[in-house]
This record gives C-alpha cells, sequence and structure tokens, in this order.
C-alpha cells in the first residue's frame, strides 16, 4: 500500500523558445521595481537584451560570475543590492549566476527570477553552496527558492559541446541519487526517471551539433525535471565526493559531477536494484553505471578526474574528506571503498 510524503516548492515556470523576451512582464508579475542582474559571462549578449527591456527597472548589473560562488563575490553583490536598495534579484547564465543570486537571496529576502541557460537545476532547488577557505559550505533554505524560472531552449542554442555534455551529466546526478534516497516516494522517482530519459534523448544531438528544436526542448525539459528531483531528494555519496572534491581541489563543478556518477552509482548497485533498474531502463542500456559512463563517453564529455588536472596524490586526502562524517548513502560509506571508488574515476576506468 501506498504510504509516502511529498514536498514541493511553489515557483512559476514558464517553458518555451523565446520566452527571455517575457521577462519584464515577470519581474512586473513579481512586483519588481529595481532588479539587481547577475549573469555569467557567455551569456552576456542576453543579458544586454534582458537590461534593454528592463529599461530603468534594472538598477545594477553584475557580469561574469563564477564557478563555486566565492564568498567575497555574494557578499560584493548583497552590497550592490542594498546600495541601489534593490527589491528583486534576476539571474541569467549556469549556476554560477544562480548560485550568486541565492547567496544575495539569503542575506536579503529578496525574490529570484532564473532563466538558467545551461542544465544545471539549481534553479528549482532550496540549496546553496558559498566557497570560502579554500571548502565549500551548503545548506537549505526556502529563501533561496526562485519564485519564477524562465526556461528558454533557445539560450542554449550555440552551448559548446564541452559545457553542455558536462552540465546535462550534472543535472542527470540529481535523478539517480533522487532514485536512491532515503526520502524517495513514487512522485520523485516518476520524475526523476523522466528527467534522465529526457537528457539521454536530447543530449547527444546538442552536443554533436545536430540539435534541432525538439531536441533543445528535450535537453531542457530533463533538465527542470531533474531539478525537481533534486529539489526535494536528499542526496548520497555522489553528491558529497563533487562537493569535497570540487570546493577542495577548486575542480569545475559539472566535470567533477560527470566523471564520478557512473562510479558513485557503480558503488550503489547491489544496495539499490530498483534504483538501478529505472536509470537503465531510461538510458535504454544494460547497466546503470554502464549506460551513464557510455552516454557520457559518446557526448564527448571527460571521463577521467587525471584530465582535471587533479594530482593522484590527492585521493587519499580526497577520500578522508568525503567519509569524514556520517550520511545517508544506500551502501554504507567505508573509506576503502570509496578510496577505490576514485582510483577508478582517476584513471577514468568503465565500470563493470
Amino acid at each position: 500500500m501506498l504510504d509516502f510524503t511529498y514536498q514541493a516548492f511553489a515557483a512559476r515556470i514558464v517553458f518555451g523558445p523565446g520566452k527571455i523576451s517575457e521577462i519584464a512582464d515577470e519581474v512586473d508579475r513579481l512586483g519588481g521595481k529595481a532588479a539587481l542582474l547577475i549573469s555569467t559571462g557567455s551569456q552576456r549578449a542576453a543579458a544586454d537584451a534582458a537590461a534593454a527591456a528592463l529599461g530603468q527597472t534594472c538598477v545594477a548589473r553584475i557580469d561574469g560570475a563564477v564557478m563555486h560562488v566565492p564568498r567575497g563575490d555574494v557578499q560584493n553583490a548583497v552590497a550592490l543590492a542594498r546600495q541601489h536598495k534593490c527589491d528583486c534579484v534576476i539571474a541569467i547564465g549556469g549556476g554560477s549566476a544562480v548560485g550568486v543570486a541565492k547567496g544575495v537571496a539569503l542575506e536579503t529576502e529578496l525574490p529570484i527570477l532564473a532563466v538558467p541557460s545551461t542544465y544545471a537545476g539549481s534553479e528549482m532547488t532550496d540549496i546553496w553552496g558559498i566557497s570560502e577557505g579554500g571548502g565549500k559550505v551548503t545548506g537549505r533554505d526556502r529563501r533561496v527558492v526562485p519564485k519564477c524560472v524562465i526556461y528558454d531552449p533557445d539560450l542554449t542554442r550555440g552551448l559548446p559541446a564541452r559545457i553542455a555534455g558536462p552540465s546535462g551529466i550534472n543535472a542527470m546526478a540529481h535523478s539517480v541519487e533522487a532514485l536512491y534516497a532515503q526520502n524517495r516516494n513514487p512522485v520523485l522517482s516518476m520524475v526523476a526517471e523522466g528527467g534522465i530519459r529526457a537528457l539521454a534523448a536530447g543530449l547527444p544531438a546538442v552536443c554533436d551539433g545536430t540539435a534541432d528544436d525538439e531536441a533543445r526542448g528535450q535537453a531542457v525539459y530533463g533538465a527542470f525535471m531533474c531539478g525537481l528531483a533534486l529539489a526535494t531528494a536528499t542526496m548520497g555519496i555522489h553528491h558529497k565526493l563533487c562537493h569535497a572534491i570540487g570546493g577542495t581541489f577548486q575542480l569545475p563543478h559539472a566535470e567533477t559531477h560527470t566523471i564520478l556518477l557512473p562510479h558513485a552509482t557503480h558503488y550503489n548497485r547491489d544496495a539499490a536494484p530498483d534504483a538501478m533498474t529505472a536509470i537503465a531502463r531510461a538510458l535504454d542500456a544494460e547497466s546503470a553505471a554502464g549506460g551513464i559512463f557510455d552516454l557520457a563517453a559518446r557526448i564527448g564529455a571527460p571521463t577521467a578526474l587525471r584530465d582535471l588536472g587533479l594530482d593522484e596524490k590527492n585521493l587519499d586526502r580526497a577520500a578522508d574528506i568525503a567519509t569524514e562524517s556520517p550520511y545517508y548513502n544506500p551502501q554504507p560509506v567505508d573509506r576503502e571503498g570509496v578510496r577505490a571508488l576514485l582510483d577508478n574515476a582517476f584513471h577514468g576506468r568503465r565500470p563493470a
């Protein structure tokens, strides 16, 4: 008999090609009169167009948000928002822009309108992360959930495969861990599997340059679904490893997720058989871990930590960091197993 609790966040979702043109209307719907606009460098043109559409409503702007959301950048953004008496924050770009906007909301409680241009998925969640002191502090807070998200697949036109591929697998990681989460439920599992399936359908064409509107839409829709999964699911060993390694050794976020995901999935294979079946089914693959690895290789995404510049001597420290405090994972976490996982990921071995 079914018996579960499903928690969802209230957010307005605007989805479709060209929808960024409605940004002024959406800001007005939020009651915004003085917006702080934050963008990543790759979305400078989209930010320019948004600023033009907003006119005098855009009172302050930050370009070039960087990965891992340094605390100094958040503090500067908060100061700018207060200086200009901003009443809302707009984030255009990948997870870096959304991350800075969340940092501002955490301090000021200003509402966020997010316009993602990658598949990161953080725009759907209450999860925030800020880097400081050689590590990364993360948490959950309802204040950082965007009030409105505009998904415009046109913003992914021309997205280089080196960005699109890892960003898509990063999004997929949210659904993979949702399928074996401690608080999993039928609704969450349905959303998670659907997200994996849509991303797997759209990413190959996006990454080989043959994507049409349908493929771009599928990839963005998959990222949206995976973001929904991340919003309510507890995460396990995969995300613990990514935050420990990425924040400590300053590795690129999406690429680190991409490389570690098949190995973290393989680690949990015996303890979460239903999740493995769902993942393999969504990927149309014989095995979950092998299917993820093969998809990453097919779209030209990195598959070895050594290719990100991580020194092999740091694997021991990474294993220590990832196992220093207890957390839920279907397969009990032990240092020896994590060290072996990291070794396979470092050398880029395909999970058996």
